[in-house]
């Protein structure tokens, strides 16, 4: 589900990475632009510039970003340690609730913050954010306060991110088994509860189709939430062309215009530990664009697993 880069400051300046383009992958979580700035290498100069940036306050409240000589650019990511936090050390695949301070690298001037609204979600270590700040977060614990900056067309933000928790979700939904319903996809998962499908004969459905799976005993899932997932997804005819199992969980802010609208529709309302099939047509997902190996007017079909929601 290709996030939209109008979604806030922090899908903006950390989504930006998206895959390698040598990765073979057609990941449509991943955003397309400032890959090759985000996967290259810091400088000295870089790594010397954000050394001389300082963050001030205290944690859970909104810090001050100060540097003496703006404007402030990089050529490439690159972040530091602000203060190590003392709480539960973090692991790869935890949901990380964070709070972020974005200012311009232009003059300082505030893009945008979550101190005075509601904290982000992000997992450490998924593949589809800034290389730089999975490296920085990982070894470090709640509480811990670090800065990135980010190059891109419109200039270098920094970011002062403060992690606030930290959560390890299930690998698999968790519930109780729901029938299947003739004429859809037919669902069958491995031991570590992968979904691979065999296709349904006839054609697509020209409606969404929401069909819950395994009914998950969690709260409902609401618009604006960040929720976090495994998924896979294939054509109609059952050609492959996603899945998070065998790398990262998904978070994603969900009924935001972030993800596509199939999902964003389509998830809102289940419950959390569900396992929800979507089947969705080619107007609520990538339209009559091509994406990767998607043909236009494609119709879609995912097997979610909702795993978190906070």
């Amino acid at each position: 589900m290709r996030r939209r880069l109008a979604a806030s400051t922090l899908a903006l300046a950390l989504l930006l990475a998206g895959c390698s383009g040598d990765s073979g992958s057609d990941d449509p979580t991943s955003s397309p632009d400032a890959s090759t700035t985000a996967e290259a290498t810091a400088s000295a100069e870089d790594i010397a510039a954000l050394e001389a940036v300082s963050v001030e306050g205290d944690l859970g409240a909104e810090p001050t970003v100060t540097y003496d000589s703006w404007p402030f650019t990089v050529s490439a990511a690159v972040a530091r340690v602000v203060s190590e936090g003392s709480g539960a050390a973090l692991e790869e695949g935890q949901v990380l609730t964070v709070d972020y301070l974005a200012v311009s690298g232009e003059d300082g001037s505030t893009q945008g913050s979550t101190y005075d609204a509601a904290h982000e979600s992000i997992t450490l270590g998924d593949v589809n954010i800034v290389p730089q700040l999975n490296e920085v977060l990982t070894g470090q614990s709640v509480g811990a306060r670090v800065l990135l900056a980010v190059p891109g067309t419109e200039g270098t933000t920094i970011m002062s991110i403060e992690v606030v928790d930290a959560v390890t979700v299930p690998d698999r939904a968790e519930g109780e088994a729901v029938a299947p319903v003739e004429g859809l996809p037919t669902v069958t998962l491995a031991e570590d509860g992968e979904p691979s499908i065999t296709p349904a004969e006839g054609d697509a459905p020209t409606e969404l189709v929401v069909q819950p799976l395994i009914q998950g005993s969690g709260p409902a899932v609401e618009a604006g939430q960040a929720v976090t997932v495994n998924y896979s997804g294939w054509l109609w005819d059952g050609t492959a062309f996603d899945s998070s199992w065998g790398s990262t969980k998904f978070t994603t802010t969900i009924g935001a215009g972030q993800v596509i609208q199939g999902w964003d529709q389509g998830l809102v309302g289940q419950t959390v530990g569900s396992q929800v099939l979507l089947i969705v047509p080619a107007s609520l997902g990538y339209g009559d664009t091509a994406t990767g190996t998607i043909p236009a007017g494609s119709t879609l079909v995912f097997v979610v697993d909702i795993l978190a929601a906070s």
